[in-house]
């Protein structure tokens, strides 16, 4: 029996999957658990017309995503911090410090998980952090952390 599944099944295949499976898997297992539908024309169509509407969601993304990396890269913040005679921040300066950062600069909103710093800076100095968009786009952006006056 041919079924298009709706959910992710183990061993068998992800949603928008079109399967050949057993019929008493399906009937018993499949079907009841609303895991999938039966492969019928009018299945088929939906999943054809959702599977691009997708690819059309994912292609805006991207323009997106690359109109605000080319707004990002090169950007160039400033943090001027305590700090002690070695160099050592009394704090630290986080991604989400840079994000906020980022935000009040460009006037949109920069979401610190896309900071990619792996660990907070806690000493002075220059650093290149990339800020992931997409898979494809992660403009760098130039952070140079300064003692106080």
């Amino acid at each position: 029996m041919k079924v298009v599944l709706l959910q992710e099944v183990a061993g068998i295949g992800g949603p928008g999957t079109v399967k050949d499976v057993a019929d008493g898997y399906a009937r018993n297992y499949l079907l009841p658990r609303k895991l999938a539908t039966p492969a019928t024309t009018a299945a088929l169509k939906q999943i054809q017309q959702s599977q691009q509407a997708a690819q059309r969601k994912q292609e805006k993304e991207e323009a997106q995503a690359a109109a605000v990396a080319g707004r990002i890269q090169g950007q160039q913040i400033t943090f001027r911090v305590r700090a002690g005679e070695e160099g050592r921040l009394y704090g630290s300066v986080t991604n989400s410090d840079i994000a906020d950062v980022l935000a009040r600069k460009l006037g949109m909103e920069v979401d610190k998980r896309r900071v990619l710093l792996d660990e907070p800076i806690h000493v002075l100095g220059t650093y290149e952090v990339p800020v992931r968009l997409s898979a494809t786009h992660s403009p760098v952006v130039k952070v140079i952390v300064e003692a106080e006056a």
